[in-house]
């Protein structure tokens, strides 16, 4: 076949696809890119190629074109689809010839096998059902089928066939995520967010099926997923050993909860808890519950506010399960809230620390706040993380507000906004600084409209006009969130790329924009543990509306300690529909990513059946340990599980309950003791270490900085000069 034929068939291939179009002559588009023909193969210089000298090599099998023989070139047609499909919605301005466009294309799809619209085959993410089904031919080309439900879903995925069936594998890989922006054909406003969902799915599904299959052609084994809980309506299926540890746990020793129920209202004791507790403890209190109201798990800002809720409602004492922070916190609230009788006590005799904490209380912290005291105005944003004793030094230097990871970003652009000129000092999360100042300078490439949706007083122009301004502390990381780096982010693009990411506000920056890139797209969530929470119970909400057969993967960014809330939630709305013949089955996948220093290596003769080889050829245990057996994980990391929260156990509630009244002393140093210390200037470390709380919770009820902390902003300000 010459080459004016071949040009011929490519001109009717995309003509079939797309009739009526204005752009050039499809066959000139070839003609210009033709080099040399040999042997039924034709190679072609990619219109997008990155090196102008490059070429590949296609055939007329990729190009839908009847052929034998064998083939074993490339194709370099892909870029050309590519670049001919953007022009050709470019051209189309109106929003109904688009759609009338892609129904076209809809109409063009292949048939569908009905054997084949199995779940195992439904890609994640989208509004509606898709289904897609990869495989690698004789010449080691890509294929793929697709349908959906919708006509106009199925005009995308037959877009996205156009340009990427029949091609070799390293060009699917070679198109990314960023180039399918320009194919967002903008076909009605309110639906944009779905329909780049449906570009971006479907396409993450190709690639990532495409790489499963080159592997197993090379005979490399498949990548070791993460451990994992499937959760459904009647059960809770974990995957792997670490997994299994904490399952174990989800369904507690009923004479456990009994016996801690009957010593709750005996003595008329509340129990706050932080969500990142020790699974067996949290299974204890998750059941107990049912039976005793007085007992709330939560992030850290809610515990102090449910703990003043307890005491209004009669009890007597409140236990915390958390780091000291939080004891501390609970107890100065109550006494603010008039509640100085009500007992606070912690769940160890021993310091419960907090790397973030340290970090705030050590000198070079100190060092960063003097810079900012002469750099006014300003205002220092403070992670309450922290302790009391630094919010109150804090605040006696720069005029201080207390965030969490929810509110950080209004609380900082509200700021800003309130107060011309301001400086703002976050800390001492060294990565919720850098991911908040990354976040901004994001957005102040947005339009005017998107920003005003963050925060209604900011423009582009003021975004780029804070950005100098904003300051965060380089020395201060969570010990948890800190193995979400780069070895974590590569695991999780090559294995859920199409789940439902989450991340914590507090993880490296990989792990941040990846999760930054899901959320823009309705598949992910950064921001804080409730953040987290909600968020996967809306998604599977709407999987139960829509009624259909779905398995939602989730990737839990964040402590493993949240699981058990999260089946709790989870599994409250599996049971909320009534099971009947023709209701949808939903599985809910829990994934724990894992870095590679919380797998205990063995020996290659190990013989107990319970090592793999990795892909470097590491012989590593399946188990992924807790702190507890003491290997793999530590206070540097490696499984996502906080050893300080560790060390509120059970054994430590029951004792700690069942000594109370503290008659004889015996828990005196389990006490949250009130700070009867003194700040450098002389004043209560209670008193002033409260009010960068109080502000922010005038904040959160006005959605602006109280008038007591601006004056001290500007009178600060003032005096200096």
């Amino acid at each position: 076949m010459d080459s004016a034929t071949l040009a011929t068939r490519f001109s009717s291939y995309f003509g079939r696809l797309s009739s009526n179009n204005k752009n050039p002559n499809p066959s000139s588009l070839l003609l210009l890119c033709i080099k040399e023909k040999k042997d039924k193969k034709y190679s072609f210089k990619s219109l997008k190629s990155s090196n102008p000298s490059s070429s590949s090599v296609v055939t007329e099998t990729s190009l839908g074109i009847s052929t034998s023989g064998e083939d074993n070139g490339g194709c370099g047609v892909v870029s050309s689809k590519f670049k001919r499909l953007v022009n050709e919605f470019e051209t189309i301005t109106e929003p109904i010839d688009k759609v009338k466009r892609i129904l076209h294309y809809a109409n063009l799809l292949p048939r569908f096998e009905d054997s084949d619209r199995v779940i195992e085959n439904r890609v994640m993410g989208c509004t509606a059902q898709v289904w897609l089904v990869t495989k690698m031919d004789e010449y080691g080309k890509m294929r793929f089928y697709a349908d959906s439900d919708s006509e106009i879903t199925k005009g995308f995925c037959s877009c996205l066939i156009m340009l990427l069936d029949g091609a070799l594998p390293e060009e699917v890989l070679k198109l990314t995520t960023q180039d399918l922006f320009a194919l967002n054909v903008g076909l009605l406003p309110s639906k944009s967010q779905s329909r780049v969902n449906t570009w971006h799915n479907v396409f993450i599904s190709m690639q990532k099926k495409t790489k499963s299959l080159v592997a197993e052609k090379q005979g490399k084994p498949p990548l070791e997923p993460f451990p994992s809980l499937v959760i459904t309506a009647d059960d809770i299926q974990p995957k792997g050993s670490y997994a299994e540890s904490q399952a174990k746990f989800l369904f507690p020793d009923e004479l456990k909860v009994t016996e801690l129920v009957n010593v709750l209202k005996k003595k008329k004791i509340g129990v706050v808890a932080h969500f990142y507790m020790d699974p067996e403890v949290q299974g204890i209190l998750t059941t107990a519950q049912q039976q005793w109201p007085h007992i709330h798990i939560s992030d850290s800002l809610v515990m102090a506010d449910m703990a003043v809720k307890m005491a209004k409602d009669g009890c007597q004492y409140i236990t915390v399960l958390g780091v000291d922070f939080m004891s501390e916190n609970v107890r100065a609230i109550l006494d603010q809230a008039g509640f100085e009788k009500v007992g606070v006590y912690r769940m160890s005799d021993e310091r419960i620390g907090c790397s973030l904490a340290d970090a705030a209380a050590s000198p070079t912290y100190t060092s960063y706040l003097e810079a900012a005291s002469r750099s006014l105005p300003s205002l220092h944003v403070v992670y309450i993380n922290t302790s009391l004793e630094t919010k109150a030094r804090a605040h006696e230097l720069v005029p201080t507000i207390t965030c969490t990871s929810s509110n950080v970003v209004n609380t900082i652009l509200q700021a800003f906004a309130q107060v011309p000129d301001l400086n703002i000092w976050y800390g001492p999360d060294s990565y919720m600084g850098a991911n908040i100042a990354e976040l901004f300078q994001q957005m102040a490439n947005m339009t005017n409209e998107e920003i005003a949706l963050v925060h209604a007083k900011h423009d582009r122009e003021s975004i780029r006009s804070l950005l100098p301004r904003l300051h965060y502390y380089q020395d201060g990381a969570c010990i948890v969130h800190d193995i979400f780096g780069n070895e974590v982010v590569k695991r999780i693009q090559e294995l859920y790329a199409d789940a439902y990411l989450t991340a914590h506000f507090e993880v490296p920056g990989e792990m941040f924009a990846l999760a930054m890139e899901a959320k823009r797209r309705g598949m992910g969530v950064v921001g804080s543990t409730q953040n987290i929470l909600d968020f996967i119970k809306h998604r599977v909400q709407e999987a139960l509306d829509r009624n259909l057969d779905e398995h939602l993967q989730f990737v839990l960014g964040t402590e493993t300690g949240m699981v058990t809330s999260i089946v709790a939630a989870v599994r409250k709305l599996l049971g909320s529909v009534i099971s009947t013949s023709d209701r949808a089955k939903i599985n809910v996948e829990i994934i724990f990513p894992v870095c590679s220093d919380s797998v205990s290596r063995t020996s290659e003769n190990a013989s107990d059946g319970q090592h793999s080889a990795d892909l470097n050829g590491v012989t590593k245990l399946s188990v992924i340990p807790g702190v507890a057996t003491g290997e793999g994980c530590s206070i540097h990391g490696g499984c996502a599980s906080c050893p300080y929260m560790k060390m509120n156990t059970l054994n430590s509630l029951l004792r700690v309950c069942q000594h109370l009244p503290n008659e004889k002393s015996i828990i005196s140093s389990y006490e949250a003791g009130r700070f009867d210390s003194h700040t450098p200037l002389g004043n209560s470390v209670a008193d002033v270490g409260c009010e960068p709380i109080l502000h922010m919770r005038d904040f959160q009820a006005t959605g602006k900085l109280p008038g007591k902390l601006v004056d001290h902003i500007l009178d600060a300000a003032s005096n200096k000069r």
